[in-house]
C-alpha cells in the first residue's frame, strides 16, 4: 500500500510546487499562530498550481466560527485539520473533509478514530516525536497520519515500526523555523516510498 504523504507549513508557490513534483499527497497550510502562519491571500496564491489529484489542508487549532468562516470561504480547502474537539462547534460543509487532531497524552475518544485522523504530540509543530510503540497500537486498523518529530532520517524506521496510513511532516524539512527546505522535502518522500 502506498504511504499518505502531507507536507505541512508551506508558505509560497516555489515550495509547494516543489513538493507536488516530489510526490506529496497532500499540502498543509497553517492558519493557527506559529511561525507557518498563512493568512487566506497567501495560501491562495500559494496553491495556485496544486493538482486536484493532491489535498489541500487547512491546518487550524481551536479556531473561532469566524476565522474558520474567513478560510472555508476565502481557500475553500478540501480538508480542514484541527483539534478533535473543535468540530462540534464549527460549520464545515460536507464536502469538506474532517481530520481531527489526536494528541499524544490526551483523551482519546473511540468516535475521533473513526474515519482519518492525525497523530501527533501535545504541541504542534514543535517536532515532538510520539511514542511509535503506542502509536503502533492505535494505528493498527485505523487510517492513521502519524506527526510529530518526522524527518528525513526517520521516517522509514516511523513507517516500519508504526504501520500507519500516512505522514505528516513541517519541521523535519526546514532550513529554519518556518523555512521550507526543497531538499529536505524530496529525502522525505522519498524515504516514505522507499520503507512502503
Amino acid at each position: 500500500m502506498s504511504v499518505f504523504i502531507k507536507i505541512c507549513g508551506l508558505r509560497d508557490a516555489t515550495t509547494v510546487d516543489a513538493a507536488v513534483a516530489a510526490g506529496a499527497s497532500a499540502i498543509g497550510f497553517v492558519f493557527a499562530r506559529s511561525p507557518r502562519q498563512v493568512d487566506v491571500d497567501q495560501a491562495v496564491a500559494a496553491a495556485a498550481g496544486i493538482p486536484a489529484t493532491v489535498h489541500k489542508v487547512a491546518v487550524m487549532r481551536h479556531p473561532t466560527a469566524g476565522e474558520w468562516e474567513a478560510v472555508r470561504d476565502g481557500f475553500a480547502p478540501d480538508v480542514l485539520q484541527t483539534d478533535a474537539g473543535d468540530f462540534a462547534r464549527l460549520d464545515v460543509p460536507d464536502a469538506t473533509v474532517r481530520w481531527p487532531v489526536v494528541r499524544e497524552g490526551g483523551d482519546i475518544a473511540a468516535r475521533d478514530l473513526e474515519g482519518t485522523f492525525v497523530y501527533e504530540g501535545p504541541s504542534s509543530g514543535a517536532g515532538e516525536t510520539v511514542n511509535w510503540e503506542q502509536a503502533a497500537a492505535l494505528a493498527e486498523g485505523r487510517r492513521m497520519i502519524l506527526a510529530g518529530g518526522l524527518d528525513p532520517g526517520n521516517v522509514g524506521r516511523a513507517i516500519s515500526m508504526v504501520r500507519p496510513w500516512g505522514v505528516d511532516v513541517s519541521s523535519g524539512v526546514e532550513s529554519a523555523p518556518g523555512r521550507k527546505d526543497v531538499g529536505k522535502i524530496k529525502e522525505f518522500i522519498g524515504a516514505a516510498r522507499a520503507a512502503e
